[in-house]
């Protein structure tokens, strides 16, 4: 690449505000993690960003992923079936001495982990429960509570989340998934980006397919 090629490419480091919180979380490059937001046990890809409030945790998310404020993604799940849904019984240790943290509960929700693929929006205040899945290109609306897997190109919203309808028709989605344009190199992106704004879905595929 020569020098100026190089002019054409801002930094790539991730961009992380003071006010984060963050443990043992692989971010990729262009990502950016906004005020307040807890980030634990889980990696961000390329380009993806999430804005102010939010909280993650034993979760993989994809590339070029527009994640809004106050989205929890993999929330806790409390105990149910025990005498208490509190953490009294699987946190003792933060309230008595000799008392042990139960390992067993905390390494259910690790075997529990969401998976959220490339190019998904999840709109404000949106929940995803542990071991969701959520499909390329789909979008999550404001305020929905993910209880189950989204397929690709899928639009949900509502409390459980329920599909409204799809992005695309069927064929345009398979020929996306497998364009897979999320993971070109920055000089591919910046000569297709003006056509991903002026182009149809059909003329954009028809020029960069093959």
């Amino acid at each position: 690449m020569s020098e100026d090629d190089d002019l054409r490419f801002k930094s790539d480091e991730p961009r992380i505000h003071p006010s984060a919180d963050l443990r043992n979380a692989r971010l990729g490059r262009y990502t950016e993690i906004r005020e307040r937001v807890s980030f634990r046990d889980s990696s961000l890809g390329d380009y993806s960003y999430l804005e102010r409030g939010g909280e993650v945790i034993y979760s993989t998310i994809g590339k070029f992923c527009s994640i809004a404020a106050n989205v929890r993604i993999n929330a806790l799940a409390h105990p149910v079936e025990r005498v208490t849904t509190h953490k009294i019984s699987y946190r003792p240790n933060e309230f008595f001495r000799y008392k042990k943290l139960d390992s067993a509960f905390r390494e259910g929700r690790i075997a529990r982990p969401v998976t959220i693929a490339n190019d998904v929006w999840i709109g404000h205040g949106v929940v995803v429960l542990p071991g969701v899945s959520i499909g390329n290109g789909a979008v999550v609306g404001a305020a929905a509570v993910v209880t189950r897997d989204v397929a690709p190109y899928e639009i949900v919203a509502g409390v459980p989340a329920k599909k409204l309808r799809d992005r695309f028709a069927p064929e345009i989605a398979a020929r996306l998934e497998a364009l897979a344009w999320w993971d070109w190199p920055p000089e591919r992106l910046f000569e297709a980006v003006d056509d991903m704004r002026d182009l149809s879905i059909e003329h954009f595929l028809a020029k960069y397919e093959g």
